[in-house]
């Protein structure tokens, strides 16, 4: 016998199983944050939107063109990328108030991460805070951010079929930007059948056919974003 444990000497030891149930919800803190950003938004009169896309889309082009034109400016962006303040810097050049997070290796934004950059926004005389997230479709899609509202945007040169690729992404958001529409022919792209992906995997989503690149479309994309700050 053994004198530590009364086991039989030279027989092997086997524990005991443990169980251990894991019920907290392991987004709960970022879902905490998120509902404390929204709170804080709207206490400055600010509709908040999360824009999500893949990289090279044209977030920022579309942003650039949404600073220019917007009716009472200036906005407010919070910028993230993995690494530069590329984005931030040509945001502040087309005249909005500009704040770059810079992710290091992760996917996408999460809701401290806006909190900590709206920190450092003026926010005297905005009405709108725009949110660009890290470039990607899937890591973003699970972390709310406190926004109102939630676009997605895709261009023509991905092709039709990233709603059919990425269905929970688009079943999240509340409009689609179609960007890029200038190359729509020479890209060979099939509005038709985007248009059919987008209304059976986003039927709740407005979409709009924009160019970020000449404007054209922007400002039926800022009536509605009026409309919702009226509702």
């Amino acid at each position: 016998m053994c004198g530590q444990c009364g086991c039989e000497q030279g027989a092997p030891f086997t524990p005991e199983p443990t169980r251990i149930v894991l019920q907290r919800n392991l987004l709960e803190r970022n879902e905490q944050q998120a509902l404390h950003n929204r709170i804080h938004f709207e206490r400055h009169g600010l509709l908040a939107v999360n824009l999500v896309s893949a990289p090279g889309s044209g977030k920022t082009a579309f942003l650039e063109q949404l600073a220019r034109q917007w009716p009472r400016p200036p906005i407010g962006v919070i910028v993230g990328d993995l690494a530069t303040d590329n984005d931030a810097q040509r945001l502040k050049s087309a005249g909005a108030r500009s704040v770059q997070i810079q992710t290091g290796d992760l996917c996408h934004l999460e809701a401290d991460l806006v909190a900590r950059a709206f920190d450092q926004l003026e926010t005297r005389g905005m009405d709108l805070l725009m949110i660009e997230n890290v470039g990607n479709l899937v890591c973003p899609t699970a972390f709310a951010l406190g926004e109102h509202l939630r676009i997605a945007l895709i261009s023509v040169t991905e092709g039709e079929d990233k709603p059919l690729k990425y269905p929970a992404l688009f079943r999240s958001v509340d409009a689609v930007l179609i960007n890029k529409i200038d190359l729509e022919e020479v890209v060979g792209f099939d509005r038709r059948a985007a248009l059919a992906n987008l209304r059976d995997t986003a039927p709740q989503a407005e979409v709009f056919a924009i160019s970020a690149r000449s404007g054209a479309g922007v400002e039926a994309v800022m009536a509605w974003l009026q409309d919702e700050q009226r509702n």
